[in-house]
């Protein structure tokens, strides 16, 4: 099952996503640190992409420099909570396209529901990264990845803060050609579908709402 699992252990990622997880960490520090955070995790999720060469003049010489190859990457957010790490990479990838997916959960099925889906065009020839911080039940996640597909994308990733092991299983059951990165896996899900021992509700503590 972890063949398709990258846990991020960077000292930064760790110390950072710990004073997340701290109950007093402030809504304004809370935010900070997600956008921090998701800088670094970007590095990762985007470790492998694929380069080739452009002609450029540098101030001493011509020369062959390695630029990335292929269309512009293609940024998911599964809202709300996944605009938090959506903002941190679009400050290193600034010309990725951006699509948003909205899905709630049930509170009693713990099912997705779908309210709003607005992807970029050409997906099957871009690489998508979804992001969302939690992949708790993965129910969520997994929904978002079928739209994706259904869309013509081809290339996935998954890319989340905090991980379950029930929410990884849902991952690799319903779409085990997606790798996932993340910076933990945390020990499991409550009754009310939380991962414990987490950081709460990640939309709630990044916007300020109960």
């Amino acid at each position: 099952m972890l063949d398709h699992l990258t846990i991020v252990s960077h000292p930064l990622v760790q110390h950072k996503l710990s004073i997340m997880r701290n109950k007093d960490t402030s809504t304004a520090g809370f935010r900070r640190l997600l956008r921090e955070i998701s800088l670094l995790l970007a590095y990762e999720v985007t470790r492998d992409l694929e380069l080739t060469t452009t002609r450029i003049e540098t101030p001493l010489e011509p020369m062959d420099a390695p630029t990335l190859d292929g269309k512009k990457l293609a940024l998911i957010s599964i809202l709300r909570a996944g605009n938090g790490l959506l903002d941190g990479i679009l400050e290193l990838i600034p010309a990725a396209r951006v699509g948003f997916v909205g899905l709630y959960r049930d509170p009693v099925t713990l099912q997705p529901v779908q309210y709003y889906c607005k992807l970029p065009d050409h997906l099957e020839e871009r690489i998508s990264i979804v992001v969302d911080p939690m992949l708790a039940t993965g129910n969520s996640s997994a929904a978002a990845v079928s739209l994706l597909k259904a869309a013509g994308a081809r290339n996935i990733r998954f890319l989340c803060l905090l991980a379950a092991p029930e929410g990884i299983a849902r991952m690799q059951q319903a779409h085990p050609d997606v790798p996932i990165v993340t910076a933990a896996v945390d020990s499991h899900l409550n009754e009310h579908g939380y991962i414990v021992p987490g950081l709460g509700d990640a939309g709630d503590r990044m916007f300020g709402t109960k």
